[in-house]
C-alpha cells in the first residue's frame, strides 16, 4: 500500500479535482445528518481483510458521507461559531499534510515551525503584550486554554505551601465550557461570577471577598472571556487585570472566539487590558479564516509555559543538543506529537496580507450590526440585546421553545441555512431566544433577510 503505480496517480487526481472543486465553491451544499444505522445501510461494510479500492471508497465518502455534514463555511451557517477559511489557507492545509512534517521539536521541522512562528508573531502583536511574549498553536481553545491552566497552577505550586493543594479558578457563567471541563482535568474547583453578561471589576471583587479563607489560599487563576460564544460580550478586561495585579493572581483572557476581533480597529478598544494578561487563548479557525484544527495559547513569559510542559525522556535527550536547539512547540502545550497546523494560516497571512485579514474581520462586525437593524424593522422579531462583536440574539415574538427548535430543523432539512436556539437569562429565568453569529464574509444582506422571512 507504500507502492507508487498507475492506481495511485488516478486516485491522485481524482482527489485533486475534488478539492478544487470544493474549494472554488461559494455555496456548497448544506448537508445534514443521518442515523447511523441510515448510513450504515448506504454505505455497507468499508473496513475489510481485502479493502473495498480506491475509487470505491472514495464515490462512497462524495455520494454519501460528505452529504451527512454541514460545510463550515456555508454562508447560511449561522450557528455555534462556524469558519470560513480562506482559499489558501484550505490549499495550504493539503501542502501541510503532504509534506510529514512533525512539528513537536525544531530539530525535526524546523522550517515548519519558523513559518508558524512568522504567523504566531503577528497574532502576539495584536494582543499589545510585551516584547518577549510568544506563544504556540494547539488543537483549538480547549486544549489552550487546558495548557495555560497547567502552566499557571504549576507556577501557583513554586511555593512549597501549594504543592499538592487542590487549586481554586473563577470565571463567569458566561464563560466557554471548556473552562469548567478544563478544571475537571487538572482536578480544580471553579467559583462561578453570577453573570452572563459582562464580568466586571465590582462583580469579580465581590466574588473574592466572598471567599471563606480556605478557598481564598488555594485561587490561584481568573478566566475572563474575550467574546463569549453565546453574545460576544466581552468582560472588563482593565479592571479585571487591576485586581488580579492586586491579588498576585494568573490572568487568563478566553478570546478563543472574539480574538480575532483584536484585527478590528473599530472594536479593538474593547479589549484594552488584554495587554496585562499573562496567557491569552485565540482560534484562528475561528475569525482568522483557518481550517480545523488550528488554536493558538500565548504567553506573557513563556519560560513559565516551558517550566510546566516540557517533557522528560531518553528518547527526547537528543533535542536537548547543541545541534538541535530552537524553539520547541510540544514544550509550550500539552501536546507532544503535532502536526504543524499553524503553516495554513502563515501561508493565507503570507498571501494575503493582514490589511485583507482586517477587512474580513470588519465584515463579520458589519454584518453583525446589519442584521440587528434588520431585524428592528422587522414586527415579527425583536433583539434581545445590542449586536456584540459579530453576534446577534434575538426573539420571535410569541415563540416557544418548541416553535425555535422546529423552525431550526425544517431550515436544516430544507438544505437552506442552519440556525440554532440558544438561551439567555432574562430576569431570573432562562428564555429561549435564536442567536446569529457572522464569521464568513460571503454571507450577505440577502442571506439576512431570506433566513428571517422563514419566521414569519
Amino acid at each position: 500500500m507504500h507502492n507508487i503505480d498507475i492506481g495511485l496517480v488516478e486516485m491522485t487526481l481524482d482527489v485533486v479535482k475534488y478539492a478544487i472543486n470544493r474549494i472554488t465553491k461559494t455555496d456548497p451544499e448544506l448537508g445534514k445528518p443521518k442515523k447511523e444505522e441510515e448510513l450504515r445501510a448506504l454505505v455497507g461494510e468499508t473496513i475489510t481483510a481485502e479493502g473495498i479500492g480506491g475509487e470505491n471508497a472514495f464515490n462512497i465518502f462524495k455520494e454519501v458521507l460528505i452529504k451527512a455534514t454541514v460545510p463550515i463555511d456555508h454562508p447560511r451557517h449561522l450557528a455555534f461559531v462556524p469558519a470560513a477559511p480562506t482559499r489558501a489557507a484550505i490549499m495550504f492545509d493539503l501542502v501541510t499534510s503532504a509534506s510529514s512534517i512533525h512539528g513537536a521539536y525544531w530539530m525535526e521541522g524546523a522550517g515548519g515551525i519558523f513559518a508558524e512562528n512568522e504567523a504566531m508573531k503577528w497574532l502576539v502583536s495584536l494582543t499589545g503584550l510585551p516584547e518577549k511574549a510568544f506563544g504556540v498553536f494547539t488543537s483549538g481553545g480547549t486544549a489552550a486554554n487546558l495548557s495555560a491552566m497547567v502552566a499557571a497552577r504549576e507556577n501557583w505550586r513554586k511555593n512549597p505551601e501549594n504543592v499538592n493543594k487542590k487549586g481554586l479558578i473563577i470565571t463567569s457563567i458566561g464563560a466557554h465550557s471548556s473552562i469548567k471541563a478544563m478544571a475537571k482535568v487538572i482536578d480544580a474547583d471553579v467559583v462561578l461570577v453570577p453573570t452572563e453578561d459582562l464580568m466586571s471589576k465590582a462583580d469579580l471583587q465581590k466574588t473574592i471577598d466572598a471567599l471563606d479563607s480556605y478557598q481564598r489560599k488555594r485561587l490561584f487563576s481568573v478566566v475572563a472571556t474575550g467574546g463569549t460564544t453565546n453574545a460576544g460580550i466581552i468582560d472588563d478586561l482593565k479592571g479585571i487585570s487591576e485586581i488580579c495585579a492586586k491579588e498576585n493572581l494568573w490572568f487568563h483572557v478566553d478570546a478563543a472566539y472574539g480574538g480575532g476581533a483584536l484585527a478590528a480597529d473599530s472594536v479593538r478598544h474593547l479589549f484594552d487590558g488584554i495587554e496585562n494578561a499573562d496567557s491569552i487563548t485565540i482560534d484562528p479557525h475561528k475569525w482568522l479564516f483557518s481550517p480545523y484544527d488550528c488554536g493558538a495559547v500565548i504567553y506573557k513569559n513563556p519560560e513559565l509555559a516551558k517550566e510546566a510542559h516540557s517533557q522528560e525522556g531518553s528518547y527526547l535527550d537528543i533535542f536537548k543538543d547543541e545541534g538541535a536547539h530552537g524553539f520547541n512547540p510540544s514544550e509550550y502545550q500539552i501536546q507532544l506529537t503535532r502536526r504543524v497546523r499553524g503553516l495554513p494560516l502563515w501561508f493565507s497571512l503570507a498571501m494575503h496580507g493582514t490589511d485583507r485579514y482586517k477587512s474580513a474581520v470588519e465584515e463579520g462586525i458589519a454584518l453583525a450590526n446589519l442584521a440587528g437593524e434588520i431585524i428592528k424593522e422587522n414586527p415579527v422579531v425583536e433583539l434581545v440585546r445590542e449586536p456584540s462583536l459579530s453576534c446577534v440574539l434575538f426573539r420571535r415574538k410569541g415563540w416557544t421553545p418548541t416553535d425555535y427548535r422546529d423552525w431550526t430543523y425544517k431550515n436544516h432539512r430544507d438544505g437552506f441555512a442552519l440556525v440554532t436556539p440558544t438561551k439567555w437569562k432574562v430576569g431570573g429565568a432562562f428564555e429561549t431566544v435564536s442567536r446569529f453569529c457572522f464569521i464568513n464574509p460571503d454571507t450577505t444582506e440577502e442571506d439576512i433577510r431570506a433566513i428571517l422571512k422563514t419566521m414569519e
